[in-house]
C-alpha cells in the first residue's frame, strides 16, 4: 500500500504517515493499533508490544520531562535538523529570542495559559536553544525576518532593546545568517505567513516545510511543494538586507528603544534600507 492509500483509509494525512515511517514524528498507541489492524497484524501479543514500544518512545525526547508540550512534534524534527531556514514576519525566532523577550511572547501569544504551563513553554523554548551552541556541530541556521518584528513593542522597551542587541550578538556567529527583509520592499512571496525549511544530514532523508498554525500545524514533505518553499525562501533572501546592512539596521533600530522621542506608533529615525 502507498502512503497515499494508508492515509486515505485511516482518514489521516500523508505526511503524517511518512513522518512516522521517518522517525520523525511520536507514533501514539492507538496509531499503531490503527495500522495494525489495516495491515492485517492477527497477532495481539505483537501488537500489544508494538503499542508498548510506542508509549516509551514518547518518553525518550527531553521534551517530554516538561509535561504536554504543544509542539513537540516539531522539536523532534528539530532536535535532528542538520540546518533550518525561518522566514518569520511577526515575532523573532524562538531560537533567537532572549528569556525576556520568550515570556512576553508566551503570556500574549497564550492568554489562557496557566502559570505553571507558561513556564514550561519558557524553558522548552530556551533549552531548545541549545541546539544553537553544540559543539562540534551547531545547528546551521538561516532567518528572514521582517521588519516589523523589530517595531513591535514584545514586552517593553527594554525587553526589545536587550532582544535587538542579542540578535547583534547572534548574527555574528559563523553558522547563523540573519537578514531583515524591510517594509519598502513592499508585497512578497512571504506574505502569506510564517514558514520553516528543515534539512537533514542524511541524504536519504527528505526535507521538510514546517507551517505553525493555531490549532493544528502543517508538515509537508513532498518534493514538490518543499522544493516551492524553498524557491519562496531564496527569493526572500534575495530581497533582504545583506548579513551585514542587517547589523547596522538593527543598530540603528536598537537607538529608537533608547530615545526619548520613541512612540510605539512612530517611526523617529529614518533606518537605513540596503
Amino acid at each position: 500500500m502507498t502512503t497515499q492509500q494508508v492515509a486515505g483509509r485511516l482518514l489521516i494525512s500523508q505526511p503524517k504517515i511518512s513522518l512516522m515511517e521517518n522517525g520523525r514524528r511520536l507514533i501514539k498507541p492507538r496509531d499503531v493499533r490503527d495500522l495494525c489492524g489495516l495491515y492485517g497484524v492477527r497477532d495481539q501479543r505483537l501488537v500489544d508490544h508494538l503499542m508498548q514500544l510506542s508509549r516509551e518512545s514518547g518518553r525518550l525526547g527531553w521534551w517530554n520531562a516538561y509535561g504536554d508540550v504543544p509542539y513537540g512534534a516539531y522539536i523532534g524534527l528539530e532536535a535532528e535538523a542538520a540546518a533550518i531556514r525561518s522566514y518569520e514576519p511577526l515575532v523573532i525566532p524562538g531560537l533567537l529570542q532572549t528569556p525576556a523577550y520568550a515570556r512576553a511572547v508566551i503570556a500574549g501569544a497564550t492568554p489562557d495559559a496557566s502559570a505553571e504551563q507558561a513556564g514550561a513553554r519558557l524553558q522548552v523554548r530556551l533549552r531548545r536553544q541549545d541546539r544553537l551552541k553544540a559543539p562540534g556541530k551547531p545547528l546551521r541556521l538561516w532567518v528572514v525576518l521582517d521588519e516589523s518584528a523589530l517595531r513591535r513593542v514584545v514586552g517593553n522597551r527594554e525587553v526589545m532593546r536587550e532582544q535587538l542587541e542579542h540578535l547583534t550578538h547572534l548574527a555574528a556567529q559563523p553558522h547563523i545568517t540573519l537578514q531583515v527583509l524591510p517594509h519598502d520592499v513592499g508585497a512578497h512571496p512571504g506574505v502569506s505567513g510564517q514558514f520553516l525549511l528543515l534539512e537533514f544530514a542524511d541524504a536519504t532523508d527528505v526535507s521538510v516545510v514546517y507551517l505553525e498554525r493555531f490549532t493544528s500545524d502543517l508538515y509537508l514533505e513532498k518534493r514538490s511543494d518543499v522544493r516551492r518553499y524553498s524557491d519562496m525562501y531564496a527569493n526572500l533572501q534575495a530581497q533582504a538586507l545583506s548579513p551585514d546592512s542587517t547589523r547596522k539596521f538593527i543598530n540603528e533600530a536598537i537607538k529608537t528603544y533608547v530615545s526619548v522621542e520613541f512612540r510605539p506608533d512612530g517611526d523617529p529615525l529614518s533606518l537605513p534600507r540596503r
